[in-house]
């Protein structure tokens, strides 16, 4: 099987030769090594040999945001931008917006050495500023630009699919603010918490129904949901603020034949019911215990007939422990994902590495992924 044939054949629930293996984020296609910005940590030389591998032998599952073109917006035009570099070369951004009587400032830092973009001050302190922002003009979607993710498509050929992101209307509104804040407001002002995500998915629909449209049958994912996961918030309220909102998203997106995968770290055993409730058609990243709480294995008997599962790895366990150790978590990641009957798994981490350098013992954890699923059969077990 071509790896895009692997790949798609595991979404629809058929057989395949071998479980796919992903590196998540890592495709080698959107980590550009020799573009020379100083914040791009992916042209240090370490790099090289792993973007490769990425390239040459996983089953690639390429992210895709799908932006909207549209006039500046009344809530644009109300909102300024200003950048600068620390002594320390650090990019800062600062976002203002006028919302009626208030200013919703957001001030973010970038390191030239880490693959992340740090909150140091979130646009919502408290309720008033939630309903400050509630009462923004709503958003014009514009015309959606399919350009590079069909690129991409062309490009990667039969090495792997695209997947398209998007957020839910949870992770919009808890992103604006930080997370002590976020769950008084969320435990204590659900009325007004509704409101918000309700904003938030209306403009939501709309995008993902245009999209799912045009671009059929491709694979999403839907990322938002651990906010409410324990132990930031009890699980009734996981099925309030996710389930009832991400339903709406997953059928909109299998309506046209796509596949919605849900994305959420951590605990959730006691949310896995209400994950399901959405309908959705696949799971990542199911982080092994400790760091999760439910075994794969487990969650294979209960949903593995609706849901595709993504992961069995932590990527604390890729840069930290040696071969042999890690390829007995491997093996274990491997057997418990293929387990009994089910849709289908994808062998996969739960992140990957955001720092410049790469070391090699990482290097040679990504290569021993590569090793056991190549050797793994699903007519009989593992060869070799």
């Amino acid at each position: 099987m071509t790896r895009k044939e692997r790949l798609m054949a595991v979404l629809r629930g058929e057989p395949v030769d071998r479980p796919p293996v992903c590196f998540y984020e890592i495709g080698g296609y959107s980590e550009d090594e020799n573009d020379p910005d100083l914040f791009n940590i992916y042209n240090h030389p370490s790099w090289k040999p792993l973007l490769k591998l990425a390239r040459e032998k996983t089953d690639r599952i390429v992210m895709c945001y799908i932006p909207f073109v549209h006039p500046a917006t009344q809530v644009e035009k109300q909102t300024v931008v200003t950048s600068y570099f620390d002594d320390q070369g650090r990019k800062h951004e600062i976002t203002e917006i006028k919302a009626g009587e208030r200013i919703l400032r957001q001030h973010t830092r970038r390191d030239m050495d880490v693959n992340t973009v740090w909150i140091l001050e979130h646009f919502i302190k408290d309720e008033t500023d939630l309903e400050a922002w509630i009462s923004l003009p709503a958003e014009e979607i514009g015309e959606p630009d399919y350009r590079q993710l069909l690129s991409v498509e062309r490009e990667i050929g039969d090495t792997g699919i695209v997947m398209i992101e998007t957020g839910d209307a949870l992770c919009e509104i808890a992103s604006l603010m930080d997370m002590e804040e976020y769950m008084i407001i969320a435990m204590t002002e659900q009325e007004l918490f509704h409101k918000a995500l309700q904003k938030a998915q209306e403009i939501l629909l709309k995008k993902t129904a245009r999209i799912a449209e045009d671009l059929p049958g491709r694979l999403w994912r839907i990322y938002g949901p651990e906010y409410a996961a324990p132990p930031y918030l009890p699980p009734y309220l996981y099925k309030e603020y996710v389930t009832d909102y991400d339903r709406e998203l997953v059928l909109t997106i299998q309506r046209h034949g796509g596949f919605a995968r849900i994305h959420q770290h951590g605990r959730q055993k006691d949310i896995l019911k209400y994950t399901a409730e959405t309908g959705c058609s696949g799971l990542d990243p199911i982080e092994p215990v400790p760091q999760g709480d439910v075994e794969l294995s487990e969650v294979r008997k209960k949903y593995g007939q609706q849901m595709v599962l993504f992961g069995g790895l932590e990527i604390s366990d890729i840069e930290q422990m040696g071969q042999e150790a890690f390829k007995i978590k491997v093996e274990e990641a491997v057997r418990q994902g293929m387990s009994g009957e089910g849709r289908g798994f994808v062998l996969m981490p739960s992140a990957c590495p955001l720092g410049r350098v790469l070391s090699e013992n990482t290097y040679k954890n990504y290569e021993v992924m590569i090793e056991v699923a190549e050797r793994y059969s699903t007519t009989g077990g593992q060869n070799g």
